[in-house]
C-alpha cells in the first residue's frame, strides 16, 4: 500500500499552517536568514509564532540552521521550486477564468517579492 496519500495530507497540513509559506518563501532566495531578519522578511508574525513555525519545519526537514542562520534544506529547496510552480500556473490559470476572483492580498508572495 502506497503511503502517498499520507504524505500528501502531511505535507499540506504543514504549509496550511499560518506563516508556513512565507517562511519558506523568505527563505527561497538560498541566502541564510537570523531569527530577526527572519521576522522581518515574513512580516507580521509574532515570535512564538515565527519559532512554531520554525520547529515544525525543521521537524518536517524542510529548514535547518547552522551558525549563519536558518536555511532551506535541499528537499526544502525543492518544494519552493515546485510551489514556484503552482504560483506561475495559478496566474496563468486566473487568466482565463473571467469568473476567478482577484488573488488575496495574503496570499504568498513569490521568490522575487519580499514577505
Amino acid at each position: 500500500m502506497s503511503k502517498d496519500p499520507e504524505a500528501i495530507g502531511q505535507l499540506f497540513d504543514l504549509l496550511e499552517c499560518r506563516y508556513a509559506m512565507r517562511v519558506l518563501w523568505a527563505l527561497s532566495d538560498g541566502h541564510p536568514q537570523t531569527f530577526r531578519l527572519l521576522q522581518d522578511s515574513v512580516g507580521g508574525i509574532t515570535p512564538n509564532t515565527l519559532n512554531t513555525r520554525l520547529k515544525s519545519l525543521r521537524g518536517a526537514g524542510l529548514i535547518e540552521h547552522d551558525g549563519h542562520g536558518y536555511r532551506l534544506t535541499a528537499p526544502g529547496s525543492e518544494l519552493a521550486r515546485r510551489v514556484g510552480e503552482v504560483r506561475q500556473f495559478a496566474g496563468r490559470w486566473a487568466q482565463v477564468r473571467p469568473d476567478c476572483p482577484p488573488p488575496a492580498a495574503a496570499a504568498a508572495p513569490g521568490p522575487d517579492h519580499p514577505a
